[in-house]
């Protein structure tokens, strides 16, 4: 069930964000849950091979490389869903670090609901 709780709540995200940025589109409510199920999954079998294989990258970089390494995420999930659509790499990268803020606030909320209960 929480599954399913964090799964939407991350649907909410990406339907907002893509009403207030310029170069990010979804459609409709039912793309969007399935963009957040899209990413959901290429996070979990296609960022940790993408994260090794730039490994130099990203330690020469800092870390920063890793917010390329998830616009690159975002633009694949856009090659995948039709009715969703980002512009441009920039976009994808803005989209992600929003999308990495909102998720945190969200799912913080999430949290506080299981200590009260």
């Amino acid at each position: 069930m929480n599954l399913i709780i964090r799964l939407l709540l991350n649907a909410i995200a990406v339907f907002a964000l893509a009403h207030i940025l310029n170069g990010v589109q979804v459609d409709n409510y039912v793309t969007a849950i399935l963009v957040a199920l899209v990413l959901s999954i290429l996070n979990l079998l296609v960022k940790p091979l993408l994260v090794i294989l730039t490994l130099p990258i990203t330690i020469f970089t800092l870390g920063l490389f890793l917010l390329v390494i998830n616009g690159v995420i975002i633009l694949l999930a856009d090659k995948f869903i039709n009715g969703f659509s980002v512009s441009n790499i920039w976009s994808a990268i803005l989209f992600s670090i929003l999308l990495c803020i909102l998720q945190s606030l969200l799912h913080s909320f999430l949290k506080k609901d299981k200590k009260k209960a």
